[in-house]
């Protein structure tokens, strides 16, 4: 019995446009939000990477490809490749980036590099010749933006407005719990300082406990200063995610911090990664939960 494998359909977004107009942008926040980046391959080699991608990412890739002047031998052969993949049931989008000319000879001025064309004549002659070499490509673009008053963010934002594929988050949040005696991990965003918490360490029967047992759970969560705080940290944090979210961070990383690590830090790391809304689902490390104090010294 032949089994016919079903084709797999992907995403595909061109990402091109004028030299300077924010395609290096562009592609940072097509990989932040998911999209498999292939940045100035030629159009000839698109299907198979579409395929080769699609077979390892599933039912539906989601790809972005970086098409400029850097590759200009190829640029005639990128109408017919698209018309390909259009024809094989992709979903292509061709999305071309530009600004006034005006814009891009001050752009070029302040970052001091050269254009690409401006070999043997000024920037402004070869940004006239860019644009008429990339004309066909943006008359068959599906949405022009012009970005001559964008920030970084502002191109940041419409772009995952317009090409996020899920509504889901896809901001990626640690918790780590540490001890400062220790030092602070240097990879978090953001820390927490919860010495000011009732210390575990000096009730003598959960000393040698950690913020594991639901014993010194209790012991610090009970304490109506701990309680306050909690529900101060978690709001905040609330209101903090979202907008990481809208604005395409992919990493989050809070560090939650005690003098040793054992006891109250992982307390509140764990309480966090209970009460944080879905669809946060927070990855949690504790750092020194097995670390031992120095004999006569408290550890937390």
């Amino acid at each position: 019995m032949t089994v016919t494998r079903r084709p797999r359909r992907a995403r595909i977004v061109v990402v091109t446009g004028m030299s300077g107009s924010g395609k290096s942008t562009a592609t940072k926040v097509f990989e932040d939000i998911g999209y498999f980046c292939v940045d100035n391959l030629p159009p000839v080699l698109l299907p198979k990477i579409v395929d080769l991608v699609s077979e390892a990412r599933g039912d539906v890739a989601s790809i972005a490809l970086v098409a400029d002047m850097r590759g200009r031998e190829f640029l005639y052969d990128f109408e017919r490749v698209i018309e390909e993949l259009r024809r094989g049931q992709h979903d292509v989008h061709v999305l071309f980036l530009d600004a006034g000319d005006d814009v891009l000879l001050l752009r070029f001025s302040e970052t001091r590099r050269r254009h690409p064309l401006a070999v043997r004549c000024g920037a402004k002659e070869a940004i006239r010749r860019e644009r008429e070499m990339l004309s066909p490509l943006r008359e068959m673009a599906d949405t022009v933006l012009n970005t001559s008053q964008y920030t970084v963010h502002q191109l940041r934002d419409t772009i995952v407005r317009r090409f996020r594929t899920s509504e889901v988050s896809n901001l990626q949040v640690g918790i780590i719990s540490f001890g400062y005696k220790y030092g602070i991990p240097l990879e978090a965003d953001m820390v927490v300082d919860v010495r000011f918490l009732p210390n575990p360490n000096f009730v003598s029967e959960l000393k040698h406990l950690t913020g594991l047992d639901p014993k010194v759970r209790e012991y610090v969560m009970k304490n109506r200063s701990t309680r306050a705080f909690f529900g101060k940290l978690t709001s905040f944090l609330q209101f903090l995610l979202p907008l990481y979210t809208k604005e395409g961070k992919a990493y989050f990383t809070l560090g939650v911090g005690c003098t040793g690590g054992r006891h109250r830090s992982v307390v509140v790391a764990e309480a966090l990664k209970r009460s944080l809304p879905k669809p946060v689902a927070p990855n949690v490390v504790h750092r020194d939960i097995r670390r031992s104090s120095p004999p006569g010294r408290s550890p937390h």
